[in-house]
């Protein structure tokens, strides 16, 4: 089965998100604390990897370049979903290597998208 990691340490969101992955037919994984996500990475092995940035250390943006460094995750697509709407954020997002950004609150329909962009 499809894996997609979420990564948020908004319980709120990951619950919202976690529904609509479920309901789309792949098997979540959440990680509400960012120190632990790359351990649980490396252990579920996820298609895509949903990303918040504003999270304690290490944030969305240290997380991205992190995965990004590491080999088997050097082409895993990382959305960003996050608050940040600035144009700053999202060029930092991109260079950090993310692949798409989608900002709170958005429509599910939106997040269905583009999950199905990568995974189909």
């Amino acid at each position: 089965m499809t894996r997609v990691l979420i990564v948020d340490d908004d319980k709120g969101a990951t619950a919202l998100i976690e529904t609509v992955i479920v309901s789309a037919g792949y098997e979540p994984v959440v990680v509400n604390e960012s120190a632990k996500a790359m351990d649980v990475a490396k252990r579920i092995n996820p298609d895509l990897i949903l990303l918040d940035l504003m999270m304690p250390q290490p944030t969305g943006f240290q997380l991205c370049r992190m995965f990004r460094a590491t080999p088997g995750f050097k082409f895993v697509p990382i959305i960003i979903i996050t608050a940040l709407d600035d144009t700053d954020s999202k060029l930092v997002a991109f260079g950090a290597g993310a692949n798409d950004y989608l900002t709170k609150p958005f429509h599910v329909s939106d997040l269905m998208e583009k999950m199905k962009e990568f995974l189909d």
